[in-house]
């Protein structure tokens, strides 16, 4: 039998997404940062976007993508106005795909869908922020054509850990 729906769409958040989002988030923290964040915290942060944080943002948000593979959510990135004071204008805040989902080429897909967004809301620049020990995430914006443009620390529990702020014009 052929179908005509794509196996692979990005498209808005929905509430109904929020129990899939909290689960992608958990194993992306999980996969990324245990032995980077210290586990207290780590684990502290990852309780705290529970689904009901996640139906909160989607209602009050909208920026927020999600990559759906054949009706699973896979990853999702959230982005907006940047928070910093740089010359970009837009930021991705976020962008996680499940580990299971990651290597095969669909980040740069969400990426992609994202900058679009942004560019529809006539924001100059794009900026992104990494945790410089998150090396997987610092070489995918390293690849989009994303140069180190700022750095700063931020605090996780007892640790001070160096963000990385990859830019685009």
């Amino acid at each position: 039998m052929i179908t005509d729906r794509p196996l692979i769409k990005i498209r808005r958040a929905r509430p109904a997404d929020a129990d899939a989002l909290a689960a992608v988030f958990a194993a992306c923290w999980r996969n990324a940062y245990t032995g980077v964040i210290p586990y207290m915290h780590l684990d502290q942060m990852i309780r705290a976007r529970d689904d009901t944080w996640w139906e909160n943002a989607i209602k009050r948000e909208g920026d927020i993508l999600v990559l759906d593979v054949s009706g699973t959510v896979a990853g999702y990135a959230t982005f907006g106005r940047s928070r910093h004071r740089t010359k970009h204008q837009g930021e991705i805040y976020e962008l996680y795909l499940a580990p299971v989902y990651q290597g095969i080429g669909l980040g740069e897909h969400l990426f992609e869908a994202s900058r679009q967004s942004l560019d529809t809301q006539n924001l100059n620049g794009l900026i992104v922020w990494a945790l410089a020990d998150n090396q997987a995430a610092c070489d995918f914006y390293w690849r989009r054509g994303g140069r180190a443009v700022a750095e700063v620390k931020e605090q996780f529990g007892p640790s001070k850990l160096s963000k990385i702020g990859f830019g685009w014009t």
